[in-house]
C-alpha cells in the first residue's frame, strides 16, 4: 500500500481534521467492533456534505487511477461508503459503476455485485477507509469470483496497519490512498488539535493499537 503522494496526504488529512470527518480523544478512547480501544474514529462520509471537500477528494481519486491505472474500464465502489465516492468518480471518468454488497441481497436477483457484470472488464475499486482490509479484500474477491478483472483499488485514508500491508500483498491488491495516519499526524499538530503529549500517545497507539490503553 503506498500514498498517491506526500502534498496531498497532508491536504487530505488537513481538511479531514478540520470538518470532523477525522476525530482525536486519546483521553476517552472509542471502542472499535474488534473491541480495539483507539484514540481515532474516521468517517470520511462527512466529506460528502460538505462541496468542497468532496471535490477536492473526488478529483484526487481520479488523479490518483488515471495515473496508475489508466487501462481501467470501470469502477467498483465497497458498501456502504464506497458507493458515493465511487459514482462521483465514475461519473467524473465516463465509466460503468457497480457496487459491491457486504453480503448477497435476500430477495429478488440476490445480487452480490449491483451494476452490470461484464467479465474480465477491468475495474478499480473505491473505499473511503482501511484498517485491516478484511471488508475491503472480500469485496474484491467477489468481484474476481464474477469475472471482473481487478487492477487494484484507490482510497480516501488508511490507519497503515502492518497486518493490512500484508493482507493486500498476499491477494496481489495494488492499495493507493491519499492520506494515512502517519500524514495526519503532524497535521493534527501543527493546526492545534492535539499537543506534544498527545502525539506521543498516538504514536504508541500505532504501534501497537490492541494493547494500547489510552493517554
Amino acid at each position: 500500500m503506498e500514498l498517491f503522494d506526500k502534498k496531498t496526504a497532508s491536504e487530505v488529512a488537513s481538511k479531514l481534521l478540520d470538518i470532523q470527518a477525522i476525530r482525536l480523544q486519546p483521553e476517552k478512547p472509542f471502542t472499535w467492533a474488534s473491541g480495539w480501544k483507539s484514540p481515532i474514529y474516521c468517517d470520511n462520509r462527512l466529506s460528502l456534505s460538505y462541496p468542497e471537500v468532496r471535490t477536492f477528494i473526488k478529483e484526487n481519486l481520479v488523479n490518483a487511477i488515471m495515473k496508475i491505472f489508466p487501462e481501467v474500464e470501470a469502477i467498483a465502489g465497497v458498501a456502504t461508503a464506497g458507493i458515493p465516492q465511487g459514482a462521483l468518480i465514475a461519473d467524473q471518468l465516463k465509466l460503468p459503476f457497480v457496487y459491491v454488497r457486504s453480503k448477497a441481497k435476500g430477495h429478488g436477483m440476490e445480487n452480490m455485485i449491483e451494476g452490470k457484470v461484464i467479465p474480465g472488464q477491468k475495474v478499480v475499486v473505491v473505499e473511503d477507509l482501511v484498517s485491516t482490509g478484511g471488508s475491503s479484500l472480500k469485496a474484491v474477491q467477489d468481484l474476481r469470483n464474477a469475472g471482473f478483472e481487478v487492477l487494484g483499488m484507490v482510497a480516501i485514508f488508511t490507519y497503515g496497519f502492518e497486518t493490512a500491508k500484508v493482507n493486500f500483498e498476499e491477494a496481489k491488491v495494488k492499495l493507493i490512498c491519499l492520506s494515512d495516519y502517519s500524514a495526519m499526524l503532524p497535521q493534527a499538530l501543527a493546526n492545534d488539535y492535539i499537543d506534544d503529549q498527545t502525539l506521543a500517545s498516538l504514536v504508541e497507539w500505532r504501534k501497537d493499537p490492541s494493547n494500547w490503553t489510552g493517554v
